[in-house]
C-alpha cells in the first residue's frame, strides 16, 4: 500500500454481499407472506424477486419492489402497502454480515492508510447494515448519499470524502464493484479505481479500471 494515504470502499457487492443479503431477505419475505410453497416454485419467485430489486437498484424507494412482487404473487397474508417501506427498512440491514478476512484486511490497510466508506442509499438503511455487521469501528469516515446530497457517480461525494479525509485524489484509490458508479465516478474526481469483480465480469465499457481485482485481499500484495 505504500504511496496511498487512503483507500475508500464502495459498501454493498464490495464489503458486503448483498445478493446473499437479498437472499435472506427473501426467505423471510416467504416466510412472513406466503405458506407451503414448492421448491421449484419458489425458486422461481427468487429470480423475479432479484430482477425486481435490480431495476431499482440505488433507488430510496423499496415500497415499488414489493407492489410488483406481490402483483405477480399474490401472497396469503399481505402485508398493507402502508408497510411495504418499513417491511425492508426494518429486515433488509438484518441480513448483511461481513466475513472476519474481509474484516482482517480492512484492518490490515488501516495500519498503513486512512480508509472510508462511500455507499449510494438511504442514512438508514445504509448505517444499520453497517452497524450489523460490526463495521462501525473499522472505517475512519462512512459517507452516504443521502446524507451528503450527491450519488455516484457524481465526481462530489469522492471529492467530498477525499476533504474531510485531508487526502489529494493522487494519494487514494477507490474499491468498488460497480464499472460506471465506482470506478468511471472515482475517475472524474482524479482518483486511481480498482474494480472489485469477484465474478469475473466482462467489461464491455470504455472504463479502464487502474487495476482488477477478484478478491480484497489481493489489495494486500497488488500494490507495493
Amino acid at each position: 500500500m505504500n504511496g496511498f494515504k487512503a483507500v475508500l470502499f464502495d459498501l454493498d457487492d464490495t464489503l458486503l454481499d448483498r445478493n446473499q443479503a437479498v437472499d435472506k431477505l427473501f426467505s423471510i419475505l416467504l416466510e412472513t407472506c406466503y405458506e407451503d410453497v414448492e421448491h421449484s416454485v419458489a425458486n422461481d419467485m427468487l429470480r423475479k424477486f432479484k430482477k425486481y430489486d435490480k431495476r431499482s437498484y440505488g433507488d430510496f424507494n423499496k415500497a415499488r419492489v414489493l407492489e410488483a412482487f406481490f402483483n405477480e404473487y399474490s401472497p396469503k397474508h399481505k402485508l398493507p402497502p402502508n408497510r411495504f417501506q418499513d417491511f425492508w427498512n426494518h429486515h433488509f440491514p438484518q441480513c448483511f454480515s461481513i466475513n472476519q478476512e474481509t474484516k482482517n484486511i480492512v484492518h490490515t490497510i488501516k495500519h498503513h492508510a486512512k480508509v472510508a466508506i462511500i455507499t449510494n442509499g438511504s442514512i438508514h438503511r445504509q448505517k444499520a447494515k453497517i452497524m450489523n455487521a460490526n463495521l462501525h469501528s473499522c472505517f475512519d469516515i462512512v459517507v452516504i448519499s443521502e446524507e451528503a446530497g450527491f450519488s455516484k457517480p457524481d465526481k462530489r461525494i469522492f471529492e467530498l470524502t477525499l476533504n474531510k479525509l485531508g487526502v489529494q485524489p493522487e494519494e487514494a484509490l477507490f474499491v468498488g464493484d460497480d464499472l460506471e458508479k465506482d470506478i468511471g465516478g472515482c475517475q472524474n474526481a482524479n482518483m486511481k479505481g480498482v474494480w472489485f469483480n469477484p465474478h469475473k465480469i466482462m467489461n464491455d465499457t470504455d472504463i479502464k479500471p487502474y487495476a482488477e481485482i477478484d478478491t480484497l485481499n489481493r489489495l494486500l500484495s497488488s500494490f507495493p
